[in-house]
């Protein structure tokens, strides 16, 4: 006679301890959940970011009032900050792609 399912497996030993691991709960990550890590991966991104607006806005301020030398300087000053928040970004992301290897 062949043998049977239940002797092959007892053959095999006695089944693994039960361990019971707490299950994973992912909740969705919102706006401001996402900015906060997303700026503690990168912190020179919005650091360029606003540092872009501020110089932006002073530039429009220094247009508004008339002063155009300071105006084209300001806009100048906003093309070289976003060159650097792009660097930042390209940075930022190269560092993380050289961490996920």
């Amino acid at each position: 006679p062949s043998p049977r399912l239940w002797d092959i497996a007892m053959a095999a030993g006695p089944p693994p301890p039960w361990e019971s691991r707490p299950v994973q709960v992912f909740r969705e990550e919102g706006f401001a959940d996402k900015f906060v890590r997303k700026t503690r991966e990168n912190p020179l991104v919005p650091l360029g970011c606003l540092c872009t607006l501020g110089v932006l806005t002073y530039g429009l301020i220094s247009f508004q009032r008339g002063n155009t030398r300071r105006s084209q300087l300001m806009m100048r000053a906003r093309i070289v900050a976003q060159g650097l928040t792009f660097a930042a970004l390209l940075g930022g992301m190269a560092a993380s792609a050289l961490q996920a290897r």
